[in-house]
C-alpha cells in the first residue's frame, strides 16, 4: 500500500526531442503524481512492460521519459498508468502554461465564501434557534454547502478515487471521507429534524486543506529544467562545405567526417577538429574562465565553445548524445531525476499517518456499534473521529511555514525557488563554491600612468561594448566623463575602434592592437590592460559567517592552481580543487555525498549546471545564467555573496519551525483522538478543535518571516 503527499503542480516544460539509441523516446506528461511513492509506482508500472527499456520520472517538470526497444505506440503505457491511478498525456509543445493554480484559488474562494455565510446561520442557531427556524436554516445551510463542497473538494476527490482504484490509499482519502461523511451526516440530521448539522465543518474542512494546497502550489510555480535551458543553447543548424558551396543543414543531419564552416562569434554545434590556422575560443561553458583558449590547427572544438575569431572550418567528429553539451545535459537531467526522489517531511509523516485514520475511525464505529447497537451513534462518532484527526496541520505544516520563510527570504534578497530547499538546505553540512563569477570577477587594470585624457576615451571605449571585462572597466572609471568619440564600431570577437579628435583609438584583444597581454588599449601608443581577479564585496564576510555555522567549504574552479591558491588564502579556505570541467565537478560532489555529507552548492556558470543540480542543495547568484539559475533551489537576487548564510540560518529556522508544527499535530492528536472515539466530541466540537490546530499552525509558521 502506497501512500502520497498532497496533490501540487508544477508548470510543464515543452517536450525534450527524441534522441539515439538509448536516449528517451517519448515523453509522458503526470499531472497528478505528487511524491517519492508515485515516482516509484510510475516507473515499476512502466518497466514490467513490454518494449520498455528504461523510464524515469522527472518530479517538477511532473514528466516521464521513456525509451522503447522501438519506436512504440505510447497508449498501452497510457492505459497502464490509468490502471495504477495516475493520469498521463503524451507531452506536447503546446504544453506551457497550467492553469490548475488559478483553478485552485477559485475552488478556494468558493469554499471560504459559503463557509462564512453557513457560519452565520450556524451563529443563529447556536443562538436559541428552535423547531421549524432551525430545521429551515438547517436546510438553507445545506443548499449553500453541499454544491459548494462538492465543487471545491474536487481535487480531493478526484486523488482519493484514483488511489483507491489503483488499490492504493493516500492523505485525500481520509480527507474526503470526512467531507462527504459531514455533509451525508448533517443532511441526515436535518431531515430527521436533529438539533446538530455538520455542513460548517464540511465547508471549514474543504476550506483549511484548500489553503495549504494552495500555499504548496506557490512553492513550485518556479520550477524550471536546467537540462532544457542548456538544450536551448545547441544550434539548431551548421553549414556544410560541399566543395566550393556552402549548405545550411540540421544539426541532427551531421555526420562524422562532414566539414562545417563557422563565422566568428558562432557556437560549435557539435565536436570537430579544426582543420587549418588558429582560432580562439570563449570555453567559459567548460571551464567557466572567461579567458579565451586558443586552438591550433588539429586541435579539437567542443560544442558549446564560442569562436571568438574566423571565419574557420573543421571536421566533425563526434556527433549527437557523444558530443560534450549532451553529455552535460544527459548528467543534469540524470541529476534532476535523481534530486526529485527526495521524500518532505510531509510524505514520510503521511505514511504512517493515513493507516491510523482509517483503522482508528473504523474501529471507533465498530467499537460503538457493537456496545450500543446504535448506527446512529456509531456513525456520529465515526465522523467525529474523521474530522478531529483529519490532516489539516499536517497538510499545512510544511507549506505554511515555507511560504513565511520564503516570503521574508525574498525580502532580504533570496528567491526560493524549490518546495523542498528548505528541509535540504537546513541538512547542509559542506558548501561548495565556484570561484569565477561566484566568489571573484576579473577586471582589467588601468595603468596608473595613463592621463586624465587616455581614461576618458578609454572609459567611452568601454562603454561601446557589452563584454563582462568592459563593464568591469566602466565600474572602474566611475566618476571619469567619457570622451566623445566619432566613428566608433564593434568587432566581434576582437574589439572596439573609433576616432578621436582625428586619431585613432582601439580597445581590444591585445594581439589585435599589437601588445603581448591578451587585452590592451590604443592612444597614441599601446597600453596593456592586464586582466585581474577580485574578490565579489562580501565574499570574505559571507565565508567568515559559514565558517561559525561549522560548516566545511571547499573551492571548485576550471582556472589554474596558481590563481586558485591564491585566492584561498585571501578567504582562508582550505579546500580548493583547481582544472576541474563540468564532468569532474558533478564526480567530486557525488564524492563527498558517498561519505554522507549534506552538499550546499553555489555557483553561476555553464560549466556549474550540473554540479548544481546534484547537489543536495544549490545556489546562485541573480547574475548568473539562465541555466543554473534553474538548476538552483535559490537565487540571490541582491547579488549578496553573504546572503548564502542568511538562507542557510533562514532554512534551518524553518526546519526547526516545520519540526515543531508536527509536534504540535501529534499532540493534538494524542489529546483529540480519544476524546473523539470515546464519544466526548460531536462532529462539530470535533470540526473546531481541527480549525483550531490549522490556525495554531499557521501562526507558529508566521515566526519563520
Amino acid at each position: 500500500m502506497t501512500t502520497a503527499c498532497p496533490a501540487c503542480v508544477a508548470l510543464p516544460d515543452s517536450a525534450v526531442a527524441t534522441g539515439a539509441a538509448g536516449a528517451p523516446t517519448h515523453q509522458l506528461y503526470l499531472p497528478t503524481i505528487h511524491c517519492a511513492g508515485c515516482i516509484q509506482t510510475v516507473e515499476q508500472t512502466l518497466r514490467a512492460l513490454p518494449g520498455v527499456k528504461a523510464a524515469r520520472v522527472n518530479l517538477s517538470l511532473r514528466r516521464v521519459a521513456v525509451t522503447a526497444a522501438y519506436n512504440a505506440d505510447p497508449t498501452p503505457w497510457i492505459e497502464a498508468l490509468a490502471g495504477a491511478g495516475f493520469e498521463a498525456h503524451e507531452a506536447e509543445l503546446s504544453q506551457t502554461a497550467d492553469t490548475r493554480d488559478r483553478d485552485m484559488l477559485m475552488r478556494l474562494g468558493v469554499a471560504g465564501f459559503a463557509m462564512m455565510n453557513v457560519m452565520l446561520l450556524s451563529v443563529a442557531v447556536w443562538s436559541g434557534a428552535e423547531d421549524t427556524t432551525r430545521d429551515l436554516f438547517h436546510w438553507i445551510s445545506a443548499a449553500i454547502a453541499i454544491p459548494a463542497a462538492m465543487f471545491s473538494a474536487q481535487p480531493f476527490f478526484k486523488s482519493a478515487w484514483a488511489a483507491l482504484s489503483a488499490r492504493r490509499v493516500n492523505m485525500d482519502v481520509p480527507i474526503s471521507l470526512a467531507i462527504l461523511l459531514a455533509l451525508g451526516m448533517s443532511v441526515y440530521e436535518t431531515s430527521a429534524s436533529g438539533e446538530h448539522a455538520y455542513f460548517d465543518a464540511a465547508l471549514s474542512l474543504t476550506f483549511f486543506l484548500l489553503a495549504g494546497r494552495v500555499l504548496d502550489q506557490r512553492m513550485r510555480k518556479a520550477a524550471r529544467s536546467a537540462a532544457q535551458d542548456l538544450a536551448a543553447l545547441e544550434p539548431r543548424r551548421a553549414i556544410v562545405l560541399n566543395g566550393d558551396t556552402r549548405e545550411s543543414v540540421a544539426v541532427s543531419d551531421l555526420s562524422i567526417g562532414d566539414d562545417i564552416w563557422l563565422a566568428a562569434g558562432g557556437r560549435v554545434p557539435v565536436e570537430a577538429r579544426l582543420s587549418k590556422g588558429d582560432v580562439e575560443v570563449d570555453r567559459s561553458l567548460l571551464t567557466g574562465e572567461s579567458d579565451p583558449v586558443r586552438i591550433r590547427a588539429g586541435g579539437t572544438l567542443y560544442s558549446g565553445d564560442v569562436t571568438l575569431t574566423g571565419p574557420i572550418t573543421a571536421t566533425v567528429t563526434a556527433v549527437g548524445e557523444d558530443t560534450m553539451l549532451r553529455s552535460i545535459m544527459q548528467l543534469v537531467a540524470r541529476a534532476e531525476s535523481a534530486k526529485s526522489r527526495y521524500s518532505g517531511l510531509a510524505d514520510r509523516a503521511a505514511r504512517a499517518y493515513v493507516p491510523i485514520v482509517h483503522i482508528t475511525a473504523l474501529a471507533a464505529f465498530a467499537g460503538w456499534l457493537i456496545a450500543t447497537g446504535d448506527v446512529r451513534l456509531a456513525v456520529n462518532v465515526a465522523v467525529a473521529t474523521l474530522i478531529i484527526t483529519c490532516p489539516c496541520a499536517l497538510g499545512l505544516a510544511v507549506p505554511a511555514v515555507a511560504a513565511a520563510a520564503t516570503g521574508g527570504m525574498f525580502r532580504r534578497g533570496l528567491l526560493v525557488k524549490s518546495e523542498t530547499a528548505l528541509e535540504r538546505l537546513a541538512s547542509t553540512d559542506t558548501v561548495v563554491f565556484d570561484k569565477t563569477g561566484t566568489l571573484t570577477r576579473p577586471t582589467l587594470s588601468v595603468p596608473d600612468t595613463l592621463g586624465d585624457e587616455g581614461r576618458r576615451v578609454l572609459k567611452a571605449l568601454a562603454m561601446q561594448s557589452d563584454h563582462p571585462l568592459s563593464k568591469s572597466l566602466v565600474s572602474s572609471l566611475a566618476g571619469i566623463s567619457p570622451a566623445d568619440l566619432k566613428d566608433t564600431r564593434e568587432i566581434a570577437g576582437t574589439g572596439v575602434e573609433a576616432t578621436y579628435n582625428g586619431q585613432r583609438v582601439r580597445l581590444g584583444r591585445g594581439d589585435w592592437i599589437g601588445s603581448p597581454q591578451s587585452t590592451a588599449f590604443e592612444f597614441g601608443e599601446t597600453w596593456p590592460l592586464p586582466v585581474t581577479e577580485v574578490l565579489l564585496p562580501g565574499a570574505i564576510e559571507g565565508i567568515e559567517a559559514l565558517k561559525k555555522m561549522g560548516l566545511a567549504l571547499h573551492v571548485l574552479t576550471g582556472d589554474n592552481a596558481q590563481k586558485a591558491h591564491v585566492l584561498a588564502r585571501e578567504l582562508g579556505v582550505s579546500t580548493v580543487v583547481a582544472d576541474v570541467d563540468p564532468r569532474e565537478k558533478l564526480a567530486y560532489i557525488e564524492g563527498l555525498q558517498s561519505k554522507g555529507h549534506h552538499v550546499l552548492m553555489v555557483g553561476d556558470g555553464l560549466n556549474d549546471v550540473a554540479a548544481l543540480t546534484a547537489a543536495n542543495a544549490a545556489i546562485s547568484p541573480g547574475t548568473a545564467l539562465e541555466a543554473s539559475r534553474s538548476a538552483a533551489d535559490v537565487v540571490l537576487v541582491s547579488g549578496r555573496i553573504e546572503s548564502v548564510s542568511e538562507a542557510v540560518n533562514g532554512a534551518k529556522l524553518a526546519h526547526r519551525l516545520i519540526l515543531q508544527n508536527f509536534g504540535f499535530a501529534a499532540a493534538y492528536n494524542m489529546v483529540a483522538i480519544p476524546l473523539a472515539v470515546l464519544g466526548f466530541a460531536s462532529p462539530l466540537m470535533a470540526a473546531l478543535a481541527m480549525s483550531t490546530s490549522s490556525i495554531t499552525v499557521t501562526l507558529n509558521a508566521l515566526r519563520a518571516r
